[in-house]
This record gives structure tokens, sequence and C-alpha cells, in this order.
């Protein structure tokens, strides 16, 4: 398994393995399926923001998983923190290509002065909300109920890891 950024021949992969997550999980809270082009320009609005779509590929360079990260809240005073999303193919789940995908994508965010990640995770998505605790991710939040998917309420586990020391938003990090 190696990790590179995504390319447009990866977006049919991209979009097989979110296909699986909303048809078959409560990882995406969406109901409908996306085809290539909606991946597409997916994939083009956060290249263009300036943020990272990763790939992880086997060694015939298929996608088996992708990460990316984007604006957590699009107002002047949230700039300086992301949500990422991490999605794993179903058969290559438990590998560690998730904590591979993360550990790329904190860098990326902390190399980009990003001084925040956020995650939303189902509250009952144990390994996910495992994962990040061991990345550092602190639990801050739980909102019952908010979402539904498979005709039943469902809970949003929030975490977050701050991704440096910085005492002024706007300034050097408090260690250089």
């Amino acid at each position: 398994m190696r990790l590179r950024d995504a390319e447009d021949r990866d977006i049919a992969g991209i979009a097989a393995i979110y296909n699986d997550a909303v048809l078959n999980t409560t990882a995406i809270w969406n109901d409908a399926v996306v085809d290539a082009a909606n991946r597409k320009a997916w994939h083009a609005d956060r290249l263009r923001l300036g943020y990272p779509v990763l790939v992880a590929v086997d060694a015939a360079d298929t996608v088996i998983g992708y990460a990316s990260f984007g604006d957590w809240r699009a107002f002047d005073g949230y700039r300086h923190t992301v949500e990422h999303s991490v999605y794993v193919r179903s058969d290559q789940r438990g590998g560690g290509i998730g904590r591979a995908l993360m550990l790329a994508l904190i860098d990326r965010a902390r190399q980009i002065g990003k001084h925040v990640m956020v995650a939303g995770i189902e509250a009952g998505n144990t390994p996910s909300i495992r994962l990040h605790e061991s990345l550092g991710f602190r639990e801050t939040g739980l909102l019952p109920q908010v979402g539904t998917k498979f005709g039943r309420w469902l809970d949003l586990a929030f975490l977050q890891l701050i991704l440096d020391d910085r005492i002024n938003p706007d300034g050097p990090q408090a260690n250089g």
C-alpha cells in the first residue's frame, strides 16, 4: 500500500468507495449515490481551495482508500479549522489504511497552517472513534439524534485535534 495525491484516474475508485459507504454504512449521512462527474467536481473543488485529496493504492495502483479535508464552517472566524473525511474500501478495513491516511492528512493540515482538525463521527462507530483517539483526538461533544439513516436516529460525536501550539491565531507557533 502506498499513499499519493489523487488524480483523475482515481475518481471511479473514490466514487465506488463513497457509494458503498452511502449504501451500507452510517459513515455518510446521504441516501443517494453519486456518479464519477460528482466526485470529479468535488475533487476539483478541494484542489481549488488548496486542500488535499489523498488516495491509498495497492500494488496494482487500485484505490483502496481515500481522505480529504475542507473548511469546517464557511465563516472567516473558522479559517484555521478543517473537518476531514477518511474512507477505506470495505474489504480493506482494519489493516492500517485509515491510520496511514489520517497521519498524512494531519501532516498536510499542519503544512498549510491549520490549527484544529475536527471529526464528525456517528457515535456508534467505535472503531473510527478509537482510531481518532489513538491519534490524539479528544471527544468534545455529542449531538443526540441529529441525523437519520436506515430508519433510525443517529447521534453525532465531535472529536478534535489541536494541530499546533500557536497563542495568536495569526502568528507563528509558540515553539517556533
